[in-house]
């Protein structure tokens, strides 16, 4: 391949002029003709068995060219955008074969290219710090759901329901006198003060005793998803058969060996506040690199290629389809039952598309900018890591993913480091 020339054409858009070698496209030629002939009748000569000389001459020369350069041009331009020193971006690229013949190849390809980016004052960014200070009363609210799941449920009896209670119930939903579907049920288990159900059901269920039975009148809130029903008053018909409530076990030193390996409570709560502060540290951390992203969002200056939004929304997608099928799910059944839609999921994802390429397009500009490139033992040890992720060999994961784009993902990954090493914490 060789590179004759890399003109600008429109904002984001470039043509290169390249040619390909004779004997690199007759070896491409010869490739598609030993995988079509097994298919080719040519009279006097057994299926599959015809010279290529022959088939050429029955159908013409260029019989092969056409799935050849198919073959061959991905890789040709590839090579040649990287000589030029710009960045393919997935996308229609307008492709004009001027020659093709035992020659060579010469042709004009306008691809589209990652944008001009501008980042400035990107060091010292001002971030809010989340406080790490772990309270007596974040170790009892943890201790406290910890006995929550350790607890049992009773029945109570003569008295009035309450807040907290859990009230196994009959309803049925009305709407001018007319049972709708999907508002009825028998036994449904319905903790008071939840807000599970529609605001105002709960709040007229509490001060009825076990056996009330009794109407209760609310509406269905303007954004409910089910049209015929938003903003819709309507009735209920309940029936209490059963009022229950959480008995919590107390927090002592026999609970406490009975839900962990430590033999008192001073001990337990130390752990909490030990785990407890991990977390915060995590979360802070992670909270820092959004503030930190949110500000380099609005450093960036560039004119963005629509498709590098799109090609990041399929790629969400695609992930969001693997872990549908890491769970037995398929995503068209998925889409069936949840009346999901093409257009509903792409729109889902099209926001933290244009999120992530526009922070990516920061930070490859600022890892350009600070000579934050990966040395090779860096990316041999990424090509490790994956390796042992995936629980495959090395040489899978290398024939899957480029040695560049790894490189790219680890400067990436530096430059967020440094930018966040970089910022500077404010109470403002």
């Amino acid at each position: 391949m060789k590179l004759i020339s890399s003109n600008s054409v429109e904002t984001n858009r470039y043509e290169l002029v390249i040619e390909i070698d004779g004997e690199t496209f007759m070896k491409a030629v010869n490739a598609v003709y030993k995988k079509q002939v097994k298919n080719i009748n040519i009279r006097g000569f057994r299926k599959g068995k015809a010279p290529r000389s022959i088939i050429e001459r029955e159908y013409g020369s260029g019989v092969f060219y056409e799935d050849a350069l198919k073959d061959i041009y991905p890789q040709a331009i590839a090579d040649a955008a990287e000589e030029a020193g710009l960045n393919i971006v997935k996308d229609k690229i307008d492709l004009d074969v001027e020659k093709a013949g035992p020659d060579g190849v010469t042709l004009k390809a306008v691809i589209t290219v990652e944008p001009e980016v501008t980042v400035e004052n990107y060091k010292g960014i001002s971030y809010k710090p989340m406080s790490l200070e772990i309270t007596d009363e974040d170790i009892s609210k943890e201790i406290d759901k910890v006995r929550d799941r350790n607890s049992r449920t009773v029945t109570v009896e003569d008295r009035e329901a309450a807040n907290g209670d859990i009230a196994v119930i009959d309803f049925k939903g009305l709407k001018d006198g007319v049972a709708f579907e999907g508002g009825t049920a028998e036994n449904y288990s319905l903790t008071l003060g939840s807000g599970a159900f529609i605001p105002g059901f709960e709040d007229q269920v509490v001060g009825h005793k076990t056996g009330d039975e009794f109407t209760i009148d609310v509406a269905f809130p303007e954004d409910y998803p089910e049209e015929s029903l938003k903003g819709q008053p309507v009735q209920f018909e309940v029936k209490i058969n059963e009022l229950k409530v959480k008995e919590l076990p107390e927090f002592d030193d026999d609970f406490v060996k009975d839900i962990s390996e430590f033999d008192n409570v001073d001990a337990y709560k130390a752990d909490v506040r030990e785990k407890l502060a991990e977390a915060r540290k995590s979360a802070a951390d992670d909270d820092k690199e959004r503030q930190v992203a949110d500000k380099l969002r609005e450093l960036l200056q560039a004119e963005i290629p629509e498709a590098m939004y799109e090609n990041q929304v399929d790629y969400l997608v695609d992930e969001f389809e693997m872990r549908l099928k890491s769970q037995g799910i398929d995503l068209p059944t998925y889409m069936q039952y949840t009346g999901l839609t093409d257009e509903k999921l792409h729109d889902t994802y099209y926001d933290r598309a244009v999120s992530q390429v526009k922070v990516r397009l920061a930070l490859k500009k600022i890892a350009e900018l600070e000579g934050l490139r990966p040395s090779e033992e860096d990316v041999e040890n990424k090509f490790q890591e994956m390796a042992e992720k995936y629980k495959v060999d090395i040489s899978r994961v290398k024939a899957a993913f480029s040695a560049k784009d790894l490189a790219d993902d680890i400067a990436v990954e530096k430059a967020l480091e440094f930018v966040k090493d970089n910022a500077s914490a404010s109470e403002e």
